[in-house]
């Protein structure tokens, strides 16, 4: 393993409501080196999904420091954090998000559009990234033409066309039948296997229980590893 590629210290996160402050994280600290597959689990409202933002920095903490890919997070301004996140990090969505206008193809181009990629080289890459995920055959094809597990493969390469040194999966496979999560599942791993670094959020105590790291969310906190072992182990 090298250097921690995110750190995250004493993290709070803190909403303000009609019912009044919400606190979504309480003193998080989370370390996470380069190359390891990481599981982020926890019950709905328990403060996942706020903390994969921390990481990705499409949010800032109340308090706390975030460091990932070698930036401090908290010291750029919102428009450097993007410039950053384009060319850092890969995120992966539960719905894939791909544009309905738009083929396969240049959706998994778009990316390189805000990262001054030069416009011979796009359809290159994209392409590769297609290779990558094995779906090439759908490049052409608008994403209601493929299924959810192609479509899934489509998001991972776009997420993946700019070579970024994080990967992030928000619930990647909670949309997904059991057969196309298993396959998105195994692309991940093998992904892991290339040197990635990835962190996936999931529901699914099953897939949880293959991922080397599982950290649990509960109240904003994350909860000691040992405990959170014990409980994938008896489920399984």
């Amino acid at each position: 393993m090298n250097d921690n590629l995110v750190r995250l210290e004493n993290v709070e996160k803190v909403f303000k409501t009609k019912a009044g402050p919400f606190t979504a994280l309480r003193g998080v600290d989370l370390q996470i080196e380069s190359g390891e597959f990481v599981a982020i689990v926890g019950p709905s409202g328990s403060g996942k999904s706020t903390l994969i933002n921390m990481i990705t920095g499409i949010d800032r903490p109340t308090s706390g420091e975030v460091h990932v890919a070698g930036e401090r997070l908290t010291a750029l301004s919102e428009n450097k954090v993007a410039k950053w996140r384009g060319r850092n990090v890969g995120v992966v969505f539960q719905f894939f998000q791909l544009l309905p206008t738009m083929t396969v193809l240049e959706n998994v181009m778009m990316p390189m559009q805000y990262c001054g990629t030069y416009k011979g080289q796009r359809r290159e890459r994209a392409m590769e990234a297609l290779d990558l995920v094995q779906v090439p055959e759908t490049a052409d094809n608008y994403p209601s033409q493929i299924s959810g597990g192609q479509q899934q493969r489509a998001a991972i390469a776009r997420a993946l066309v700019n070579d970024p040194m994080l990967l992030v999966g928000d619930e990647p496979t909670g949309n997904l039948d059991t057969i196309s999560a298993g396959l998105i599942f195994e692309l991940f791993e093998e992904l892991v296997r290339q040197g990635k670094t990835v962190v996936m959020v999931t529901h699914d105590r099953e897939l949880a229980g293959r991922i080397p790291r599982v950290e649990e969310v509960r109240d904003g906190r994350i909860v000691d590893a040992g405990a959170v072992d014990a409980r994938l182990v008896t489920s399984r």
